[in-house]
């Protein structure tokens, strides 16, 4: 599977799970500011999960597993999971 597939796979799960996902650019919003990197938040009690879309995929995707394995466990216990994603996820 590439990592663009295996990212897709990813994303399809966290919002079938009711994983909150975000897409923001990498770019700092003012000039000098260092660029933006995916990570996970709460907010307002939800779990929020940040995608700079100018990391690799393979970084996103690492990110937006961990997210799922902290968060949405109990979801993806009684669910098929390709096993590159499983993979990823039993990390």
């Amino acid at each position: 599977m590439t990592p663009e597939t295996l990212l897709s796979e990813l994303e399809n799960l966290a919002a079938d799970v009711g994983l909150k996902v975000v897409k923001i650019p990498s770019r700092g919003v003012r000039e000098g500011e260092p660029p933006a990197t995916s990570g996970v938040c709460q907010v307002r009690g939800r779990c929020w999960v940040l995608l700079a879309v100018g990391e690799s995929p393979v970084a996103r995707s690492e990110v937006l597993a961990h997210a799922l394995r902290e968060h949405c466990a109990d979801a993806l216990e009684q669910r098929y999971l390709p096993p590159a994603v499983r993979d990823l996820l039993g990390s």
